[in-house]
């Protein structure tokens, strides 16, 4: 019996993600965001024609099994896809193409019923930059690298396994499970790091890949209110963390409700660790609802970057949505915010 899977990375460039001057291009229409992918992948080909990523892993692969449910056979079946960047001086356009990197396939990995399958695709991306280098000219133009390394683990029963294990820290990375569902985003964009480090040697084809710190992908109605938040009357606040900042703390005022734009966000309540969040999580309601202190703390586990609002400008109803599911997630452990 033949069983085959697959698992499918997006990478795109969201505006928050870019700060500081290097906004410039992008805020003056000369290259552009992206709008978020689909939350259903659907035909990935026809993502690329519409400009939706800029570069896709597709890592396909299958197992064959004989009566006794032994593995006999098993093999890959991807592939890479990079899109374009488009830009724009006056009137005119120009397409620059990426260039594609070898696909990247570690020989399968053979355990007790089930065998797994590592593939690292990306390339080095359309626009060349600038770059300072330790020896003359000392400026060299030339684009970064970005990729995706995803992992899929194969049983012999048909059950199968996706995660992303390594990706460059720029731009955002969506992973995709068999089905096409969304399952997991990237959870922190670097651009400086990305900018000045992802080539040659820092990156697959060198000697090493960058860790990927993967969250939950959010709700359907955390993207909701999102858009609530961010394009509603009110203007929102952006306020950035470091590593170890706290964002609100267990038992003090306050009614915004926040946004995570950017890294990941830990929730403690009474110095226990309940849950971690990443980007597109919103976080806060309880207080506004309730007319009561804050029920935890939230703090930076990495760098972030966070928006927020006063609650009262998002829907009560779909608010208290969100605080009932937030009370499900973390029923077992008692506690809340």
């Amino acid at each position: 019996m033949r069983f085959e899977s697959c698992a499918t990375s997006l990478s795109w460039i969201p505006s928050e993600a870019i700060t500081g001057t290097t906004r410039m291009p992008f805020d003056a229409g000369i290259t552009r965001y992206d709008e978020p992918p689909p939350s259903e992948l659907g035909d990935v080909e026809a993502l690329r024609a519409a400009d939706r990523f800029r570069f896709a892993n597709v890592l396909r692969a299958w197992v064959e099994t004989d009566s006794s449910g032994q593995i006999t056979g098993s093999g890959y079946s991807g592939d890479g896809l990079m899109g374009d960047s488009l830009v724009r001086l006056g009137g005119l356009g120009y397409r620059f193409q990426p260039v594609q990197l070898p696909l990247l396939q570690r020989e399968p990995e053979h355990g007790d019923g089930w065998v797994r399958f590592v593939q690292t695709a990306g390339g080095r991306t359309g626009i060349p930059a600038p770059r300072r280098v330790r020896r003359k000219p000392f400026i060299q133009w030339q684009a970064p690298l970005a990729w995706t390394t995803l992992s899929l683990t194969l049983h012999s029963d048909g059950k199968a396994e996706a995660e992303m294990t390594g990706a460059s820290p720029f731009p955002r990375h969506w992973v995709y499970d068999a089905e096409g569902r969304l399952s997991h985003k990237s959870g922190l964009i670097d651009f400086g790091d990305w900018y000045r480090k992802s080539f040659g040697r820092h990156s697959p084809w060198g000697d090493q890949d960058s860790k990927a710190l993967v969250t939950a992908v959010e709700t359907a109605l955390e993207r909701q209110l999102s858009v609530q938040l961010m394009r509603g009357a009110g203007k929102p606040r952006i306020r950035r963390l470091a590593a170890g900042d706290v964002l609100v703390r267990q038992g003090e005022p306050g009614t915004d409700i926040y946004l995570v734009l950017d890294g990941v966000i830990r929730v403690e309540h009474d110095g226990e660790r309940l849950a971690e969040y990443g980007p597109g999580a919103m976080l806060g309601e309880r207080a506004h609802l309730e007319g009561g202190p804050r029920t935890a703390t939230l703090a930076a586990v990495t760098a972030c970057r966070v928006a927020s609002v006063d609650a009262s400008q998002l829907d009560r109803e779909a608010l208290e949505e969100l605080s009932g599911g937030h009370r499900r997630e973390q029923a077992a452990r008692g506690a809340i915010r």
